[in-house]
């Protein structure tokens, strides 16, 4: 009987520093990719045709694989460091973990699955859910983390911007709508047809299907095509931004731990194994990390050379 603190270690995502149970992460990345590939080939009439039974018997095994993961989860995660740290009763513990990104994640693999049983829908629409089974790789991808961590950081400042978007979108409707109305009304019979034209104009997309034809509207979707240039760069910078921000605070961390090894000028050695689980932890490098700790070693060396000489 494995125990729930050695199976908390083994659901846990291997790092660079610790590798003993890298072969359940491999396991189950390997498990996830053959999911994508099986739903892409299902949608193939003529395989489907041919190896229907085989398809139905790994998605049998793959929920069966996943419901037992996720059921682990829940049951080993008050030993992670993480609520181990918690407040709470196990129980608590558990809840606050099944209200997680990731649990919801791995929740919405297999519920479509059992969903099943209980409401009579066509199975294709079901089908296609599985494809978020391909979100439980941000568990272990390393830039996946922190693009979620961008987001969240970021959410205020993403809401607003998509926020004007929607507004600018909804006025240029309004707009073509009473300039294009009397003359094209197959295209902008109604402000919900009429959005359609400036969602694609916003976005710099132009499809090309629908395009005013009085003086007026020409002018007015010239002016929003200019809008919306601006309009969509304005996420893309909030994005760039933070992810710059979220690798500066990453190496001003390490840059923190790093220095706190330094004692009286001298590199502890004791915090090596520490050192090289942070780094694996926050995604450094081997290069950048050597780099970090090479500067510093010179700072060191310069303010003793400098506290000798003045002595």
């Amino acid at each position: 009987m494995i125990s729930r603190s050695v199976m908390a270690k083994c659901l846990e995502p291997s790092t660079e520093y610790d590798k003993r149970y890298l072969w359940v992460d491999t396991l189950l990345i390997l498990l996830i990719g053959l999911n994508v590939i099986a739903l892409v080939l299902h949608s193939i009439e003529a395989i489907e045709q041919v190896y229907y039974q085989h398809f139905i018997y790994f998605e049998l095994l793959s929920i069966a694989i996943f419901t037992v993961e996720y059921a682990a989860r829940i049951w080993s995660c008050v030993d992670t460091p993480y609520y181990q740290q918690q407040a709470g009763s196990n129980m608590q513990k558990r809840l606050h973990y099944i209200r997680s990104p990731l649990a919801i994640i791995d929740l919405l693999a297999i519920l479509p699955f059992y969903l099943g049983f209980f409401i009579q829908t066509d199975l294709r629409y079901l089908r296609v859910f599985r494809l978020l089974r391909v979100f439980k790789l941000s568990r272990y991808s390393r830039a996946m983390q922190l693009l979620l961590n961008v987001f969240k950081e970021e959410r205020y400042s993403l809401f607003a911007a998509f926020s004007v978007l929607f507004i600018i979108m909804l006025v240029a409707a309004c707009a073509m709508y009473t300039l294009e109305k009397d003359i094209q009304p197959e295209h902008f019979s109604s402000i919900p047809q009429a959005m359609w034209w400036s969602l694609v104009t916003l976005t710099t997309v132009g499809y090309g299907d629908v395009t005013p034809v009085t003086g007026l509207g020409r002018l007015f979707g010239g002016l929003i095509t200019i809008v919306g240039i601006g309009m969509v760069a304005l996420p893309a910078g909030i994005l760039a931004s933070g992810f710059s921000e979220q690798l500066s605070r990453r190496r001003q961390f390490f840059q923190l731990a790093l220095d706190q090894a330094f004692k009286d000028g001298k590199f502890a050695e004791e915090t090596e194994p520490l050192l090289k689980r942070l780094r694996a932890e926050l995604g450094i490098s081997h290069t950048e990390a050597a780099i970090m700790r090479e500067l510093m070693e010179k700072r060191y060396q310069t303010l003793h050379f400098n506290d000798t000489a003045g002595r």
